[in-house]
C-alpha cells in the first residue's frame, strides 16, 4: 500500500496518507483543518544498501555473481 505525500493548500500542513490504489476516488482532507483543498506534494523514496560503503552501479548490483 502506497504512502502519498500532501499540502493543504488552506493551512500550509504537510501530511502523508495511505492509500489502497493509485487510482481510488477518495476524498483527501487536510488533517489539522478539514479542508479539501489539497494537492498532493512531489516526494522521494529512500533505499538502504548492504552497508558494505562501497559504491555499486546498479546494473553491476543486479549482474549474476561467479
Amino acid at each position: 500500500m502506497p504512502i502519498y505525500e500532501y499540502h493543504c493548500k488552506d493551512c500550509g500542513d504537510d501530511f502523508e496518507r495511505f492509500i489502497r490504489s493509485m487510482f481510488s476516488k477518495e476524498t483527501i482532507t487536510c488533517p489539522e483543518c478539514g479542508s479539501e483543498h489539497v494537492s498532493k506534494a512531489f516526494s522521494v523514496f529512500g533505499t538502504s544498501g548492504s552497508g558494505s560503503g562501497g559504491s555499486i552501479s546498479s546494473a553491476a548490483a543486479c549482474a549474476p555473481s561467479g
